[in-house]
């Protein structure tokens, strides 16, 4: 590898640790945050699910793309992916800035279901972040091997959260207010 791709792999590895690190503390303190004199946004919850929703079909779809050799249409897939991933983080942030969090009013095999579902699901969010932006940076950089190595690692991680936020939509949505 040349000194030009090392200093560009320094930079990106930088931002990747900034924003895997910012993205989750971020949240966390915006979580206690509450707008004063803002409307609760209570719609947002079955959009942001549905968007889990679409993000789980989406990178179903992108890999099948990429088996069938479909590189372009695999690239759009993930950068529509990513960006659904955002609009996510933000509507889902901006709920909780002007809602107070709804518990779970299941009981018993159902609340421990719900719960492991939730705490995996948060703690695997956090974790998909920087296996995401290595990833798309693999293939920004065209490493393709690189790329492929961690994907099979990035892939059924990131659907996993996609599909369990639609999961514990399902699940909590009978409390809400």
């Amino acid at each position: 590898m040349g000194q030009g791709n090392a200093n560009q792999d320094n930079i990106y590895n930088k931002w990747i640790i900034a924003l895997s690190v910012l993205i989750p503390v971020a949240v966390a303190i915006l979580f206690t945050v509450k707008i004063p004199g803002v409307e609760r946004l209570g719609f947002l919850p079955p959009i942001y699910a549905t968007i889990n929703g679409l993000t789980a079909i989406l990178l179903v779809t992108a890999v099948i793309q990429i088996k069938k050799g479909n590189r372009k249409t695999h690239e759009i897939l993930m950068k529509t992916a990513i960006a659904l991933s955002v609009l996510f983080l933000v509507m889902y942030i901006a709920y909780h800035m002007t809602s107070d969090s709804t518990p779970y009013r299941g009981e018993g095999s159902m609340r421990i279901l719900y719960y492991f579902i939730l705490i995996s699901h948060i703690l695997l969010s956090i974790l998909v972040i920087p296996l995401v932006l290595i990833t798309y940076v693999r293939a920004l950089s065209k490493r393709f091997d690189k790329h492929k190595k961690i994907a099979k690692i990035t892939f059924p991680l990131w659907l996993y959260v996609a599909v369990t936020g639609v999961i514990v939509y399902i699940l909590i949505s009978p409390y809400y207010v």
